[in-house]
């Protein structure tokens, strides 16, 4: 038993050194494994590391150096146009909204015709209530006519939109037309959102040359903050656009609720008729900051707010409140105050009219007789015709027209003197300056 046990003692002994013998090799191999693959890792992350940190710091570098040419916004792709000064050779680009409801076809058309350049570019615009006919007579018009058609210049809105009045839909149409200018318009310096109510008292040579000589950053609109009465009957009742929702037109709705005024920003009023720099309807449209939404918003529910959302907007975003030029550009005869209802301007009123320095005058009555006598007086159109200028002669039955590519070969006449003596009284009064958004 004795011998038995001792044998299986060297047994167990002999096995026991045999486990040993194996396992130093064995830890050997795995530790010279594991340092290998862990200095392959780490030269691996220390050169991806290295890739990745120049990498960034090139992006930081070119993020930080493009950061101090232009702002940095949430949509990569847009960029705001850049501001350009007056140059005494270079012609600004007009971009304008004409606007009409039904039956307004025939007037809409008169005034495009006085309006008409071919250095600008338009937008018209029938709503819904107007017949398909009525819309579709439009759209043939400028299809067939000639010059539009050479120029490829006049843009009809087929998708026609429902404008309610003292309602937010005028708004939504508004910046309808001029998202469309924004992208199928070219270049242009200066949006202007006129009615088929409207008509020109200058030429657009007039115009053209006049303007040519001041900072296309200005923006012309009628403003102020002090809303008075509209607090009251605006700003506190909420109303309902039935436009926004429904196919057919019908009145505001008014709400029972009232509300208070807004703290996030400042309320500001004034005309619904303006000229604005292209660089405030990029901001307006594409919105890289967000307060055109959200004035747009509040002002869905808004008596009346084409008479504020634009004056709102500029006046209350640091970037453009210092560029506004206190007045509409029209001549409006208006009703005693409240100043809400303008009177229909008639022949009695043309000395008024001839005498003014507006480049546009509102409200007339369609094909109304002072129409008539601003066209033979003013204007120097024939019927159904353009306002010769430096492009055309004024012979409808033989058209020729010249390049306009500076100032110089524009052909202004009294109208752009009238037009120079409103802005220089505007622009140099005594502390304008300081009376931005007041």
């Amino acid at each position: 038993m004795e011998r038995e046990s001792s044998i299986g003692r060297n047994q167990f002994q002999q096995q026991q050194l045999l486990r040993r013998r194996w396992a130093i090799p064995i830890l050997a191999t795995l530790l010279i494994s594991f340092l290998i693959i862990s200095a392959y890792l780490f030269s691996s992350s220390s050169s991806s590391l290295r890739l990745i940190s120049s990498s960034s710091f090139s992006i930081s570098q070119q993020r930080l150096s493009h950061s101090f040419k232009t702002p940095l916004f949430v949509e990569s792709k847009i960029k705001p146009s850049p501001i350009l000064s007056a140059s005494n050779h270079s012609i600004p680009r007009l971009a304008y909204l004409i606007s009409g409801s039904v039956g307004d076809g025939e007037s809409l058309k008169r005034t495009l015709f006085a309006l008409y350049h071919p250095h600008n570019t338009y937008v018209v615009h029938l709503d819904l209530e107007a017949s398909p006919a009525e819309r579709l007579a439009l759209v043939a018009f400028v299809k067939e006519n000639p010059v539009f058609d050479k120029f490829q210049n006049v843009r009809v809105i087929v998708r026609a939109n429902l404008v309610t009045y003292k309602g937010p839909t005028m708004v939504t149409n508004t910046l309808n037309a001029a998202a469309i200018l924004l992208k199928e318009g070219g270049d242009w310096d200066w949006f202007i959102n006129l009615s088929s109510s409207d008509y020109p008292l200058i030429t657009q040579d007039d115009i053209l040359h006049t303007f040519a000589s001041y900072p296309r950053h200005f923006n012309f609109i009628e403003h102020t903050s002090k809303i008075g009465w509209k607090e009251t009957h605006r700003a506190r009742p909420v109303i309902i656009d039935p436009g926004l929702y429904k196919a057919k037109k019908s009145d505001i709705i008014w709400v029972t609720e009232r509300r208070g005024l807004p703290t996030a920003f400042k309320l500001f009023t004034g005309s619904a008729w303006m000229m604005l720099s292209r660089q405030f309807i990029e901001y307006c449209v594409w919105g890289w900051d967000n307060l055109p939404r959200t004035v747009l918003m509040y002002y869905a529910n808004f008596v009346s707010s084409p008479e504020s959302y634009f004056h709102t907007v500029i006046c209350n975003a640091e970037e453009f409140q210092n560029t506004t030029v206190n007045h509409d550009l029209h001549l409006i005869s208006w009703d005693r105050p409240p100043k809400q209802h303008p009177h229909i301007l008639n022949k009695a009123d043309f000395p008024k009219i001839a005498k003014s320095n507006a480049p546009f005058a509102r409200k007339f009555h369609r094909d109304g007789t002072v129409l008539d006598m601003i066209d033979q007086q003013l204007l120097h159109r024939e019927k159904e015709g353009f306002v010769p200028g430096s492009w055309f002669e004024g012979n409808t039955s033989n058209l020729e027209f010249k390049p306009v590519k500076d100032v110089s070969d524009l052909r202004p006449g009294p109208g752009a003197e009238k037009l120079k003596l409103l802005i220089d009284g505007l622009v140099n009064a005594d502390g304008f300056d300081r009376k931005h958004c007041i």
